[in-house]
């Protein structure tokens, strides 16, 4: 099979700058402006102390010479020094007023594009396969869009403009810099391929660190969100001695790698504070020497020191900026792997065919990790029937499900599954799960009222459909019970309802949706035998028109279906009526004897 070409990093990205280009640019122009008047600032000094204090001559363009002149020339600004001091403020004040507006159209910036990431990151979750939720844990997801995205946030509205203001702070130095004295310069620049070489040797050792470290945090939130996930289990097994024990394991780790990651970059600013600190002043020290000498004047060796200090500074934020941008580096790479990750995608030629509730499967075959989970299953349910699964812990009961519902697909060879006699991987996803209902064994619930939680796949529903769902899942009676009733907030993953009301309401979501075809898998285990025959004559007479599957391991559920399939080892152990399989020895027989005789009080013989 040929390896998936990998897109470049650059191209996950770039596609969502769309229409805040110019806002970029404008606040890159703006801080460019700003970095002009504040070189003007040291220019309008020199000439100050040279040319109006001293008796150097004036070395301007024609247009402001012209200026000068009107002011009375040297004498006229000499006595009125107030002049001189009004120019700087001016500058200044320019200076601040493109800063501000740099700022305000970066913040745009960046908040638009790093909504449209958001946004992107996470249509791009919901479309993925069950199959890779599965094997990516929830909180290394949450950290990557919330602590990842922050640091890319973070790079884009501070150290990625700041990174081009470096840039042209150093050009437009090096360059006045250089008009004014090229020896000074040269000295200057001595320092620079120094700062670049052991920049390049901390940059890869930063990112790699960054990485280990913001994978450590990623396993810290899997162990906040597991915890918070199990409280009840947590609570239930007075575990929390052992939780804090793991969170502390975690955390000491995470604490470890970024102590590590602190020691380098501290060596790293040290290092970049002493290299410049040498570098301003072996500068300071040789223009005092040539200024001595008579090849420097006074306003212009305070301009080069000025100059030169602007040069340096960006030195110094060069260090932070390293460190930023091999963090950003990391997270982007993490967040890539997210969006590289391939889609559900339909097939140009499937269909959204009106489905009746004809099932077959045919010779199917699956595993999970090369580990056999079915074998050569085959069966048919017609549909409006009632079809019951039995089997034990591992026999592929509910794999069966997900297969129907194409939360796993079919590997080519391994059999097929049809719904009316269509192959359901010719039949749209959506259009195919809006047709098959599931009820879970472990059922989720969001964190809105219960009439919210009922109606989710159609919120348009009265009153009067809520509570009609909820009269056959036989949780009507336990709703009007709450204060609240059906305005009862359900708590986090339903943590305010017992564990057969969370089935029942779940129950009630899925017949909401009046789908032709229903799957409860083991969705009855948390209710006693009274409220799963009342459930179950409820289903019989609400959904005679529906194709209903039930998956369980009590046979008091299953034995009113009109065909009882029984799994052992992935493969088809027998299959027929509840009449028909106590009949003979099996699978079957034994199971509901084991549990007739537990029924009634009576010892069970293993």
């Amino acid at each position: 099979m040929q390896e998936k070409k990998k897109t470049p990093l650059l191209s996950h990205f770039w596609k969502y700058t769309g229409g805040i280009k110019g806002f970029f640019i404008l606040a890159v122009l703006t801080a460019f402006a700003a970095i002009l008047f504040g070189f003007l600032t040291p220019q309008i000094i020199r000439i100050t102390v040279d040319s109006v204090i001293g008796t150097e001559p004036f070395d301007l363009p024609a247009f402001l010479m012209g200026w000068v002149d009107r002011l009375g020339g040297r004498e006229g600004l000499r006595s009125n020094l107030l002049l001189c001091g009004a120019a700087v403020l001016v500058c200044t004040l320019v200076e601040g007023l493109c800063n501000l507006s740099s700022r305000l159209l970066i913040s745009h910036t960046t908040e638009t594009y790093i909504k449209r990431l958001r946004d992107a990151i996470f249509r791009h979750i919901q479309h993925l396969p069950f199959s890779w939720h599965t094997f990516n844990r929830t909180g290394d997801i949450i950290q990557r869009c919330t602590s990842d995205m922050d640091v890319i946030r973070n790079f884009v509205a501070n150290q990625l403009l700041e990174a081009i203001r470096i840039v042209i702070l150093a050009s437009t130095a090096l360059y006045l810099m250089s008009q004014m004295n090229g020896t000074l310069t040269l000295i200057a620049l001595m320092f620079i391929p120094i700062i670049a070489c052991y920049s390049g040797i901390f940059f890869s050792s930063l990112s790699r660190q960054f990485r280990i470290a913001d994978e450590s945090e990623g396993d810290l939130m899997v162990a906040v969100q597991e915890n918070l996930t199990g409280v009840r289990v947590v609570r239930a097994f007075g575990s929390e001695k052992q939780e804090l024990e793991r969170f502390d394991k975690f955390n000491q780790i995470h604490y470890d790698k970024w102590v590590r990651m602190g020691y380098t970059m501290g060596a790293y600013w040290g290092i970049g504070d002493l290299v410049t600190g040498i570098q301003v002043l072996t500068v300071i020290a040789a223009g005092a020497v040539l200024a001595y000498q008579g090849q420097l004047t006074l306003g212009e060796f305070l301009v080069f020191v000025s100059y030169n200090r602007t040069l340096s500074f960006p030195l110094r934020r060069l260090g932070r900026i390293l460190s930023d941008m091999s963090k950003m580096k990391v997270s982007a790479e993490r967040l890539a792997e997210i969006l590289e990750a391939e889609e559900e995608r339909d097939a140009p030629t499937d269909t959204a065919p009106d489905i009746r509730g004809d099932i077959a499967f045919e010779h199917v075959s699956f595993a999970y990790d090369g580990a056999d989970v079915l074998k050569d299953v085959s069966f048919t349910i017609d549909a409006g029937t009632t079809f019951g699964i039995l089997g034990g812990t591992g026999s592929g009961k509910s794999t069966l499900g997900y297969l129907l519902d194409r939360l796993y697909d079919l590997e080519p060879g391994k059999g097929r599954i049809t719904i009316d006699g269509r192959d359901i991987r010719t039949i749209r996803r959506e259009h195919l799960r809006r047709n098959v209902g599931i009820v879970l064994q472990e059922p989720f619930l969001f964190s809105k009222t219960i009439a919210e939680n009922i109606a989710i796949a159609r919120p348009e529903s009265s009153m009067e459909q809520i509570r009609h769902a909820a009269s056959v899942a036989d949780v009507d009676d336990s709703i009007m019970d709450f204060r609240d009733r059906y305005d009862t907030l359900v708590g986090e993953r339903g943590v305010t309802l017992s564990g057969g009301q969370k089935q029942r309401v779940a129950i009630a979501r899925t017949l909401m949706c009046g789908s032709p075809i229903m799957l409860f898998d083991d969705s009855l285990s948390a209710v006693d035998l009274t409220t799963d025959a009342r459930i179950r004559a409820a289903l019989r007479e609400d959904t005679g028109y529906a194709t209903v599957i039930l998956i369980s391991h009590r046979i008091n559920t299953l034995m009113d279906a009109d065909k009882i399939l029984v799994l052992e080892d992935g493969k088809v152990a027998q299959i027929g009526t509840h009449e028909e399989l106590i009949a003979v020895d099996g699978i079957y027989k034994r199971t509901y004897d084991l549990q007739s005789a537990a029924a009634a009080g009576k010892e069970v013989t293993l």
